[in-house]
């Protein structure tokens, strides 16, 4: 009964359908289904097919949009339930993501943030028009593994700029990670401003963060 349950979960992801991810986690609370295994065998799985499938352009940006709202509304049945029953899931890592300052789209910020909280990471998102001083103060609070500074308006792009030097005078790195990204954003922006790296999309970004964190800690151990 519970694979039936676990598969449907996985298709309101890619069916991007809210309501019905919302159901079917409030299904597998009342027959005592563990929120970590719905999570992890049902929607996860779903959200991984749409993340390949987007990365393979087999798939489109409002199919990606649809499906985090599927995940968001499930989440927002299991994670109660997950602090109720105090199995909060072991984080993978903590990242703090936003839009830079004078900057205020948000969707593709929101995704990312999305795929990293289905992929085990604990995320703050600090939202639209975030000062280089805002980034810094969330990253020494939270101790933020890494930090994803998003510009989708060329004019902003300075702004990414703005955080890691900010960071750097403040002997923030190299414990936190400086990641960009947005429509506008090259891999020769980020070396020129020498982030950590860059992603061009929801799903790359995924890799990335799980690719600098596994990097550093190689490097602690």
């Amino acid at each position: 009964m519970s694979e039936e349950l676990f598969q449907a979960m996985r298709q309101s992801i890619i069916d991007g359908a809210p309501d019905a991810a919302r159901n079917l986690a409030e299904t597998a609370v009342q027959q005592g289904i563990g929120p970590l295994a719905a999570i992890h065998d049902g929607y996860v799985p779903g959200m991984s097919h749409v993340g390949e499938q987007f990365a393979q352009r087999h798939l489109f940006l409002p199919d990606m949009v649809a499906a985090a709202e599927a995940m968001k509304a499930a989440m927002a049945v299991l994670e109660p339930e997950l602090k109720r029953l105090g199995t909060d899931r072991p984080s993978a890592g903590t990242i703090v993501m936003g839009t830079a300052k004078g900057d205020i789209h948000e969707i593709g910020k929101t995704l990312v943030g999305t795929l990293l909280g289905a992929n085990g990471f604990t995320v703050h998102d600090l939202g639209v028009d975030v000062s280089a001083e805002k980034f810094a103060a969330a990253a020494r609070e939270l101790r933020a593994d890494v930090v994803g500074v998003s510009a989708l308006l060329t004019t902003t792009m300075k702004w990414q700029k703005s955080v890691i030097e900010l960071f750097d005078r403040e002997g923030l790195r190299p414990q936190v990670r400086v990641i960009i990204g947005g429509a506008p954003v090259t891999r020769q922006w980020s070396e020129e401003i020498r982030a950590d790296g860059f992603a061009k999309d929801a799903v790359s970004a995924v890799g990335l963060v799980q690719k600098l964190l596994q990097a550093k800690t190689v490097e602690v151990g």
